[in-house]
């Protein structure tokens, strides 16, 4: 848009201009052309007119006296363009040059013609119609056969005359008075036009400015969110897989039997290898191994039944509706807020009893995770904001990454009940 204002703007501004340079070339050669042109058919006609030898000295005086005021007025116009006073000066010297000599010979009319020309250059707006209607009547006196009219019949066809020209007048000054209206519209247009690139080119450059800022925070809103992503699957994997692995050696350690202690070694050695496979699942943000060929309901029961074994306490895994296959993301959200929960459960809760229930409820998936334990406050548990990625805020938070929620219910000493709902988004096929 701002490209076809400035054409429309330099087309404009190049006619106004082409056309002011042709009225200044009028202006300045165009009374000596009509001057001279007037004198020739003047002194070309006198015989036939009539005209004595005064009249025709009184006309050479004259013409000479007009192209002295056409030579001073092209050096005052150098300096004093537009209507003035002094304009309308040599206007009205003009005017009576030209009606003396069309008294003497009405075919000086082709000079006093330059009336109707000059008024809008040379004449204040309030002098204008003067002016013309002075003009007429010299044009009107000509016409009829020149001043002053011989008889009646002449009176009354001066009379005629001057009313036609002076309704043209009037007529042709309306048109000037539409086409300056016009010329000022398109030059309020113009500014209009100018304004408006103005205003739409510091848009660009502020949208510009805006773009950028926005480039540079989506670049820190990643970095961050990486960030968090990376935390959250430390915690989730290598803390958690630290946490058995030292349960493990612990038990190792302090059992007499030497095959019970080589089985809870070699739960420590596996827990190793798959925290390991883990972290380097999550640096590359794969999805958890669990996931890698199984879907969610069979990762989460070799999950359940695995920590089952690990801890020693009797853990159930159900599914209820019919199991569909889910997006990666949800499916692993749902994953590590199972990993997340039993671990929490292992840890703090001294339980006996856990059961997992995946429910497949139409347009949403439910994931319960039940324990028999000790229990606990939820409202005394101070929120670690910020991280994204560490026990109850952070399987909150995943859960709402996925556009879901997360609510826990718990009591001290009732065992504790943690629910998550998430749209069920299929996978992608």
């Amino acid at each position: 848009m701002g490209r076809v204002a400035d054409v429309t703007d330099n087309d404009a501004m190049t006619e106004t201009t082409a056309l002011d340079d042709r009225w200044a070339v009028f202006d300045r050669w165009g009374p000596y052309g009509l001057l001279a042109m007037s004198t020739l058919i003047a002194w070309a006609t006198a015989g036939a007119l009539g005209m004595s030898t005064g009249e025709r000295w009184a006309c050479g005086l004259l013409v000479v006296a007009a192209a002295a005021l056409e030579l001073r007025w092209g050096r005052v116009v150098r300096t004093r363009p537009g209507p003035s006073a002094a304009g309308a000066v040599h206007y009205a010297l003009r005017w009576a040059f030209g009606f003396v000599l069309t008294w003497l010979n009405p075919l000086f009319a082709f000079y006093a013609v330059l009336g109707y020309f000059s008024t809008e250059r040379l004449l204040p707006r309030r002098l204008r119609k003067a002016g013309l209607f002075a003009t007429a009547v010299t044009m009107a006196g000509s016409q009829s056969g020149g001043l002053p009219p011989g008889d009646g019949l002449g009176w009354v066809l001066f009379g005629a005359l001057l009313v036609a020209n002076s309704a043209l007048v009037l007529l042709f000054g309306h048109f000037a008075d539409l086409e300056e209206a016009r010329g000022r519209a398109r030059l309020e247009t113009i500014a209009e036009l100018e304004r408006t690139n103005t205003a739409l080119q510091q848009a660009l450059d502020e949208n510009a400015a805006l773009h950028s800022q926005l480039l540079v925070q989506a670049r820190e809103a990643g970095v961050a969110d990486e960030r968090r992503r990376l935390a959250a699957e430390i915690h989730d994997t290598l803390a958690q897989g630290l946490t058995g692995i030292i349960a493990q050696l612990q038990v190792a350690a302090n059992t007499p039997d030497p095959v019970l202690g080589r089985t809870h070694m070699d739960r420590a050695l596996a827990l190793a290898r798959d925290s390991l496979g883990e972290a380097r699942r999550s640096v590359h943000n794969l999805s958890p191994a669990a996931l890698a060929d199984d879907g969610l309901p069979d990762a989460l029961k070799k999950t359940v039944a695995a920590w089952g074994e690990r801890t020693e306490v009797r853990a159930g895994f159900t599914v209820t509706g019919t199991a569909e296959p889910l997006h990666d993301e949800v499916a692993a959200t749902l994953l590590r807020i199972v990993q997340e929960a039993l671990s929490n459960a292992a840890r703090h809760a001294a339980a006996t009893r856990v059961g997992v229930t995946l429910s497949y409820m139409g347009d949403e998936v439910t994931l319960d995770i039940r324990d028999d334990g000790r229990g606990f406050d939820p409202t005394a548990v101070p929120a670690r904001t910020g991280t994204g990625g560490f026990g109850l805020d952070g399987m909150r938070a995943r859960a709402e990454r996925v556009a879901g929620a997360l609510t826990i219910e718990s009591e001290p000493g009732g065992g504790t009940a943690v629910s998550a709902r998430v749209p069920l988004v299929r996978h992608d096929p």
